[in-house]
């Protein structure tokens, strides 16, 4: 038996947290066996704690959580072994199947990354998906050409999970971050990331009037979307590019296609959750070089099973800053 968040249904098809002891056999089918010691809560986990599932639950009873680091406690597959460190992320583990707010998960091995050395399994969940993502979005930047030195990197939604690392990471690589937000009591915390400018949310949200204006970003990791990702595209450099993770703005994008024909502007989609395997070991092993670990230790609060139906509410509010790591153990 283990103990774990359990989503339940009731007769008007709501659903509701519980904290319950289930055993070993309703896990679902996997290779691997792990003995979950960290996760996180994301905004899709927010949803999923919603009393409608967020439409992402289409079975219950379901037990949340979209990534988690752990232990292999056992293994059919000669890639793991027990005792090895390993992370999950993706996969639409915690949405399709169960995922990571309980103290054992079963999945495949082929889902796995090992851990790579220099993290533990918190450090690991305090990067998460939303950290992993952010990498990613880093790395296709670079993958575009970008390079410090070429001028100031944009990151929108600057103190959310996505935005908080993708501000740490780029300014430990030396480049220049121009962090957005949308409240003025986010300036130290963005600083302290590395942020070296703020941009006040205003100034991207205001209607378009033309759709160029002045060369002002190098690069750009997007996690908003909407009309804020159509106003930078505007402001991007001859040949800039991109990476766009995020919708909370919105999926509409009220763009023209000047600045992709007129300035060979680069839009591109970072998805987390279908990565082959080699981009996440990459994506994995950079972020234990790149990212420096006291900023990360800034960011994170901690979280227990019991915690987590007001955090999921709250993060639907965009009332959590950073990262949340949830100890499954606590």
């Amino acid at each position: 038996m283990f103990k774990a968040l359990v989503m339940e249904q009731n007769d008007d098809g709501l659903a509701q947290a519980v904290i319950k002891e289930i055993s070993e056999d309703r896990l679902p089918e996997g290779n691997v066996t792990v003995a979950v010691e960290y996760s996180t809560v994301n905004y899709k986990d927010g949803l999923c704690l919603s009393p409608k599932g967020g439409g992402l639950v289409r079975n219950y009873p379901h037990v949340p959580g979209i990534d988690y680091a752990g232990t292999v406690e056992a293994s059919d597959d000669n890639r793991y072994k027990p005792g090895d460190k390993v992370v999950l992320t993706g996969w639409r583990v915690g949405e399709v199947s169960w995922g990571g707010y309980a103290q054992k998960a079963r999945i495949s091995a082929d889902k796995l990354v090992p851990l790579p050395k220099g993290l533990t399994t918190r450090q690991a969940m305090a990067v998460g998906t939303a950290g992993f993502t952010a990498m990613l979005a880093v790395m296709a930047l670079e993958d575009h050409g970008l390079q410090p030195g070429q001028g100031p990197v944009l990151v929108t939604g600057a103190a959310g999970g996505v935005g908080s690392v993708a501000t740490a990471i780029l300014s430990n690589l030396g480049y220049y971050v121009a962090a957005v937000t949308g409240r003025p009591d986010q300036t130290d915390y963005l600083q302290g990331l590395g942020a070296a400018q703020i941009v006040p949310r205003e100034e991207l949200n205001q209607t378009i009037k033309r759709p160029l204006e002045a060369e002002t970003w190098a690069g750009c990791v997007d996690a908003v979307g909407g009309d804020m990702l159509a106003r930078v595209l505007g402001q991007m450099k001859y040949g800039a590019s991109v990476s766009a993770v995020g919708l909370a703005g919105g999926a509409q994008l009220p763009a023209t296609v000047i600045p992709f024909l007129l300035r060979g502007v680069n839009l591109l989609g970072i998805d987390s959750v279908m990565q082959p395997y080699e981009n996440r070991l990459r994506a994995w092993t950079r972020i234990a070089t790149d990212l420096p670990m006291d900023k990360l230790d800034a960011m994170v609060q901690a979280a227990t099973l019991d915690d987590l139906p007001a955090l999921g509410a709250d993060i639907l509010k965009g009332q959590v800053k950073g990262r949340v790591v949830v100890d499954v153990n606590a």
